[in-house]
């Protein structure tokens, strides 16, 4: 591993006491139905019960509670489809911080929703016409505000990875982490925690097929992108890996997989109806990776990192027909 990170295991440390009462520390739930068709013992980390519906509260509340005096006066900009749009609106409304959010006009209107709720100005834009890095680049240099990107942030990342180390320190050893994959804030968070309570647990990342960058940034060790991907796993529509968490991937994750549209879906609809949960189809990439079989472990322990839950319930039929 690297020399030197902007992120190691005593931020996440750190952030799980920053974030304590205050972000919920989630349920992990088992199911023998799993267990019996994937021939291992599965941990579901659900953060669709966290608070806002998705992890992204935990990175957003501990990036907002460590800002300066004046920078909490002046407020925060972000960009986001929606998860960490609600995680930034609510931390701002918790800490008395104005918030603007840059959103793509085709966000779930549950998502648009819930973070106007909370008291953010939303900004829409046309991800089809407009840069939403340069955007909110713009807005946050003109209207003086300080900008938390999603992912790209240390004390996000650190946030995040608040996830692995509260399912670690519930469930105890691992052979398996699966973590779905965007911008790779949660997977490198996610995975430095793993790695340090777990040095030979195996962190894989899991994105979609039809957004596949960071599986091909992984394997070819440069930074690749995609533009504009069309799929469902809203929350994986990301261009890139970041400056801060590709180096971070290459470096604690051991690999990346992509799971089908098809696999999403059929596994969503899998654990609406067997675990009883409401998840997203990003929320789901993990799982699809392990019961579609892209990943196999035989007799392992594996965890797996239920990202969220916040889809449109005007689309699950949808959704539900393709």
């Amino acid at each position: 591993m690297a020399q030197y990170h902007s992120v190691n295991i005593t931020d996440v440390q750190a952030a799980q006491e920053r974030i304590l009462g205050i972000a919920h520390r989630t349920p992990v739930l088992t199911s023998k139905i799993v267990n019996d068709r994937t021939h291992s013992q599965v941990f579901f980390k659900c953060e669709n019960f966290q608070r806002t519906g998705a992890f992204k509260f935990r990175g957003a509340y501990n990036a907002l509670a460590q800002l300066s005096i004046a920078e909490k006066q002046t407020g925060v900009l972000t960009y986001s489809s929606g998860n960490h749009a609600q995680a930034i609106a609510l931390a701002g409304q918790l800490l008395n911080i104005p918030t603007t959010i840059v959103m793509p006009d085709d966000a779930p209107v549950v998502k648009q929703t819930a973070t106007r709720g909370y008291g953010a100005e939303i900004i829409l834009y046309n991800r089809q016409e407009t840069n939403r890095e340069e955007l909110a680049q713009n807005l946050a240099y003109n209207r003086s505000l300080t900008l938390i990107p999603p992912y790209d942030h240390p004390h996000v990342i650190a946030g995040q990875g608040t996830t692995a180390l509260e399912l670690i320190q519930e469930v105890g050893e691992l052979d398996k982490l699966l973590v779905c994959c965007g911008g790779g804030g949660l997977l490198s968070g996610c995975a430095i925690a793993a790695k340090a309570l777990l040095p030979n647990c195996k962190v894989i990342g899991v994105e979609p097929a039809l957004a596949d960058d960071a599986t091909r940034s992984f394997h070819t060790k440069t930074l690749q992108t995609v533009k504009n991907p069309h799929t469902i796993a809203d929350g994986a529509r990301t261009p890139s890996l970041g400056k801060i968490t590709f180096p971070l991937v290459l470096d604690y994750v051991d690999d990346m997989v992509t799971v089908s549209e098809e696999a999403i879906l059929r596994t969503m609809f899998f654990l609406w109806e067997r675990l009883k949960i409401v998840v997203e189809p990003t929320g789901v990439l993990a799982a699809a990776a392990l019961l579609e079989g892209v990943v196999t472990a035989p007799e392992a322990r594996i965890g797996i990192i239920i990202s969220g839950g916040n889809v449109d319930l005007a689309q699950v039929g949808k959704l539900f027909s393709l």
